[in-house]
């Protein structure tokens, strides 16, 4: 069964956006593929969070991501930070990894811009920590996004230049594995084309029914339209793509019907949807609340899906270590 890794940065609560993109490929991944799951606590280090803020919040991705449906029995789901060997690994890469190439790297150009009071050597060395988590339990595919495409190709770089140094055939190249491809797009409610957390528009699965309220009516909208059968603006088009993914079809008809009559009442489109929405999130935030809830639950886990992963990192390690020439211990 071929390998399959990706991790999230442990950075905030998951949004529906996540669930309808990353989350919900991980579902299907989990079934087809020996996955890999893990939460990226070593590389939130680059913007100096603090040491109770690192721990916080691995539970609650972990809690969500449990309570979303993956499943530790299925996947590997473990924290970065506890599979000591892939440190190891991106020491050995860093070794063969030149500061032009790093320099270039459109990540690392955009954090320092953001962050110039900060520009650590973890920020610049993202692409060979990002290649040892994959090669490490050696991935044939990770999902990604389109930003992460040029770390990709890095970790592909790496992999081909350890196999090339070494005369070794050892690490495959990892394959970019598109979420786009089959993730639903969920927009933002302030009228962009995306949910995000940079942005500020989102609903969290750890939304209450109230909460959703009040963020889904304070949602952007337009005068309404004033021509029967007219084309919707995308602030409208928005609310009507959230109605086609939360509501029933009786609904999107009804409110597709009262817009191109030209009776649309925003309030109530509203109000519907944020019922609908907190209708359909009822249910995950409960699992949340009950995982998050249960720390030892969450620590067993983390123990078991670490123990797994260290075995596999420990094999490649080992193999890695007899082709430099170190001593295995």
């Amino acid at each position: 069964m071929e390998t399959v890794v990706s991790g999230i940065r442990p950075t905030g609560n998951l949004h529906l956006g996540n669930y309808f993109g990353a989350v919900k490929s991980f579902l299907q991944l989990q079934n087809e593929y020996n996955c890999y799951f893990f939460i990226a606590d070593w590389h939130s280090l680059t913007t100096n969070p603090k040491p109770e803020d690192i721990v916080q919040s691995a539970r609650t991705i972990l809690a969500e991501y449990l309570a979303c449906g993956l499943d530790p029995e299925k996947a590997t789901i473990y924290v970065q930070s506890d599979v000591k060997e892939v440190l190891e690994l991106y020491l050995y890469l860093n070794m063969n990894a030149y500061l032009g190439e790093l320099e270039r790297t459109t990540t690392f150009k955009e954090k320092a811009r953001k962050q110039p009071d900060n520009v650590n050597a973890g920020l610049l060395t993202y692409p060979t920590l990002m290649a040892a988590d994959i090669i490490i339990h050696k991935a044939v595919k990770v999902p990604v996004g389109k930003d992460q495409e040029q770390n990709m190709e890095m970790a592909r770089k790496f992999a081909r230049r350890f196999n090339s140094m070494y005369e070794v055939d050892l690490f495959p190249e990892p394959a970019s594995f598109s979420l786009s491809e089959k993730a639903v797009k969920i927009p933002g409610l302030d009228g962009s084309g995306k949910m995000g957390k940079s942005e500020g528009n989102c609903i969290y699965l750890k939304d209450d029914a109230e909460t959703i309220r009040k963020k889904v009516m304070k949602a952007v909208t337009d005068s309404g339209p004033t021509k029967p059968n007219s084309e919707k603006p995308e602030v409208i088009q928005n609310l009507f793509s959230f109605l086609n993914i939360v509501s029933s079809a009786d609904t999107y008809d009804y409110f597709e019907e009262k817009w191109n009559d030209c009776s649309i009442r925003y309030g109530d489109l509203k109000k519907q949807l944020a019922a609908d929405i907190a209708a359909f999130n009822a249910p995950i935030l409960e699992r949340i609340q009950e995982y998050a809830a249960n720390k030892e639950l969450l620590d067993k886990v983390a123990r078991m899906g670490a123990e797994k992963a260290r075995e596999s990192a420990a094999r490649t390690m080992k193999e890695v270590r007899e082709i430099m020439g170190f001593r295995n211990k």
